[in-house]
């Protein structure tokens, strides 16, 4: 019996969920900490503290928010909340947001191809609790359209989006207009929702009960078919992120302007410059003007120095930005496997928005330039708070980090839905093989304040 059978084959953990999930309202999260309070002192940034998510089907999840939106969750469970952590108010509670859903690629004739082994899945807005070594869901908003239907996970745009499968990679599922693949969140003072997707990428301002208001999208992108307002705000440059690689992190500043982050370099002039660039973009939108009012170039440090045994520089993503001060953020730098967090003061000097750094045609386009201050573009300066990699405890892949106080971050990693690439990330019956990487919320103190 495989490792997966024997989970499985256990009596579902499950977790205590509150309006709207009634449905699910007897589970009860379960999880063991793994992490304590490092010995010798204080020196130290330090694990204080570790919490897991139990097993919740995610066909369970799904249903008791949207009934009938997945019809066979092929055996995975919630996961995928990983993608951003903001605090809820009070103690231990934070929102959380799942990105599009279980996928994985497969090579097909040689060719990758993008995986949906639950189509039907809804991206939600996920509400939880952090007790003891315990991760509990508390409520849950499924992200809809104008009338109400799942906006799904599903990519937008034939041509541009990568073409989705099935869970086996053989059978071609059909695209989604309305597809979000969320990953940052922020809720604003009337207690509506701010989430940034990947696929335009784009900016979506959800109401207090999931319902998508506005999705703010690059000029140009020409996306047809939705049924909720679409809005080209945003610069047309952005056209060029990588694929699976627009917006990961949101902030919201005290004003309450935000901060989005394109996770990597764009593909500028053609996807090998992005790929080796370490330069990217920062952009500030105004709720009230509904419009970007400025944009910063933001730059990597080595992938070796954030990643070390790290040679591939396209690894380097950003996945997190928190709001600690008026105009200053904490930005974290990633790979897979290590995650860095900068203090970084947004300069108005700084500003680039609407220059030749906003035209695909200016050449050497700024993710060519190997020093881009030497070129005269005002990157923003940053300071090291803390190298996450060597923390003890830490696990990897952290994409939501919160401020908790002045000394205390909560990182919250993405399990991917417990989903591996390849052909072996389900068995011959259809079910999956699960990684056994669960969703954590670990708890990191700093030597001094940030």
């Amino acid at each position: 019996m495989s490792p997966h059978a024997a989970r499985k084959g256990r009596v579902r953990r499950s977790a205590a969920v509150g309006v709207p999930l009634a449905v699910i309202a007897a589970l009860v999260a379960t999880g063991t900490a793994t992490g304590q309070q490092a010995s010798g002192g204080h020196k130290k940034a330090h694990v204080t503290g570790v919490a897991t998510l139990g097993d919740i089907p995610l066909g369970t999840f799904s249903n008791g928010l949207l009934p009938g939106t997945v019809s066979d969750d092929r055996g995975v469970d919630l996961g995928g909340i990983g993608s951003d952590l903001y605090p809820a108010g009070r103690k231990g509670e934070f929102w959380t947001v799942t990105d599009r859903g279980p996928n994985g690629q497969i090579k097909v004739d040689g060719k990758k191809r993008r995986t949906f082994p639950v189509p039907g899945f809804d991206p939600a807005i996920v509400k939880i609790r952090v007790s003891g070594d315990k991760v509990k869901v508390v409520s849950a908003l499924p992200i809809t359209t104008s009338s109400g239907k799942p906006v799904t996970g599903l990519p937008n745009q034939k041509g541009r989006d990568e073409a989705p499968y099935s869970y086996d990679a053989k059978t071609p599922v059909s695209y989604d207009p309305n597809g979000l693949d969320t990953e940052g969140i922020v809720r604003a003072a009337d207690g509506s929702f701010w989430l940034v997707d990947e696929y335009g990428p784009s900016l979506i301002h959800v109401s207090a009960r999931g319902k998508v208001l506005k999705r703010y999208v690059p000029q140009g992108l020409g996306l047809q078919g939705a049924d909720y307002p679409v809005v080209e705000a945003l610069p047309g440059i952005l056209l060029h992120r990588k694929t699976n690689r627009g917006f990961e992190g949101l902030a919201q500043l005290p004003g309450g302007d935000l901060v989005m982050a394109v996770q990597s370099p764009l593909s500028l002039p053609d996807a090998d410059a992005g790929d080796a660039s370490r330069t990217t973009r920062l952009l500030r939108f105004s709720p009230k003007k509904q419009a970007v009012t400025a944009e910063y170039a933001y730059r990597f440090d080595p992938v070796d120095v954030v990643d070390p045994g790290e040679d591939d520089t396209s690894e380097l993503k950003i996945s997190s930005v928190v709001a600690v001060g008026r105009e200053r953020l904490l930005v974290q730098e990633r790979t897979d496997k290590a995650a860095r967090l900068q203090s970084v003061t947004l300069d108005r000097r700084a500003n680039i928005l609407g220059g030749k750094w906003d035209k695909d045609t200016t050449q050497p386009s700024l993710e060519q330039l190997d020093d881009p201050s030497a070129s005269g573009v005002p990157v923003l300066d940053k300071r090291l708070v803390v190298d996450l990699g060597t923390v003890d405890g830490v696990p990897g892949k952290i994409e939501g980090v919160a401020r908790v106080d002045s000394r205390t971050l909560a990182l919250i990693n993405d399990n991917d839905f417990g989903m591996t690439d390849g052909p072996e990330a389900f068995d011959k019956d259809g079910r999956l093989v699960d990684s056994g990487v669960e969703t954590s919320v670990t708890y990191v103190r700093l030597p001094r304040k940030y």
